[in-house]
């Protein structure tokens, strides 16, 4: 009998071919919406929660806490749910409704910061307080560790090895570090692109940190581009997305596709693997698809 944690990872890769016009390059998305929690997030959140009990650093009593914007605090708020750890999520204010009542739905505490940079001091401050664990997913290698283990070999393996291009949305960083990594290790070749958002833009999942709010688990080496892409582009492509190829996403993947498409009209031929992040579902409550 199967268990609810079996089914993080190994999820769908598939073409997006109607979004994409040339023939010559295969534009290849990972639906990591179809993890139980509804997003990538699941795999770092396990692979965190897991690393935590395995080197005792998660004692019984003893509360998580975590700065999110979203998709990494629903993640925790169900893995812990199943561990049975209590556990308090710090959002910016401007969460979506539906991410929020989602984490209480699985009975995390939330609490609401005017952006995600005070959600991070204030889950720091409560750490210094006593009583609290902070797993700290914008320096935690389990975060990294989760996409070398499984997002890198899953892409690996689904297209045969024939992957040129690898375009991620980076927030905490952990999906391109880790899933660079391994496909380096793979092959050299493989390039790795990263996509931000353009000066102004707000992007749910996307970040440009201010130097001293910089993820410690970014290592720059490990990315050989980064593409900017406006919120306009992301919320244009959004909508595409799901009416041109049915794929019910948020932001943040129609910003990578975005991104992908761009690099795309550079190929004579190769094959592009794109991080779809999420479901459209927790978007509702927004001007997302209105």
């Amino acid at each position: 009998m199967s268990k609810l944690l079996d089914f993080v990872g190994n999820t769908p890769l598939v073409e997006l071919s109607r979004i994409n016009k040339k023939s010559s390059v295969r534009l290849l998305a990972k639906l990591e919406g179809h993890n139980p929690g509804g997003s990538v997030k699941d795999r770092a959140a396990l692979s965190m929660i897991k690393g935590a009990l395995e080197r005792g650093d998660l004692q019984p009593g003893t509360k998580l806490i975590e700065a999110t914007s979203g998709n990494t605090g629903i993640a925790l708020a169900m893995i812990a749910r199943l561990y049975g750890v209590e556990i308090e999520l710090v959002l910016p204010a401007n969460s979506t409704r539906e991410r929020v009542l989602t984490m209480e739905a699985f009975g995390a505490k939330v609490t609401l910061t005017e952006t995600i940079e005070g959600a991070r001091d204030y889950a720091e401050a409560k750490v210094q307080e006593g009583g609290y664990l902070l797993l700290n997913q914008f320096a935690n290698p389990d975060n990294y560790l989760a996409h070398y283990r499984t997002t890198g070999p899953e892409i690996w393996r689904d297209t045969a090895g024939q992957v040129t291009h690898f375009v991620s949305s980076m927030g905490t960083t952990g999906t391109i570090m880790g899933t660079s990594r391994f496909l380096k290790e793979k092959n050299p070749a493989v390039q790795i692109v990263g996509c931000q958002p353009t000066e102004g833009s707000s992007i749910p999942g996307i970040r440009k940190w201010p130097t001293e709010y910089l993820p410690k688990i970014f290592e720059p080496e490990r990315v050989d581009r980064i593409l900017d892409v406006s919120q306009e582009e992301a919320t244009a492509m959004t909508r595409r997305l799901a009416r041109e190829e049915a794929v019910f996403a948020g932001m943040s993947s129609g910003g990578c596709v975005a991104a992908a498409l761009r690099l795309i009209d550079e190929l004579d031929e190769g094959t592009v693997v794109c991080i779809i992040c999420d479901r459209g579902d927790r978007y509702l409550s927004s001007d997302l698809f209105g």
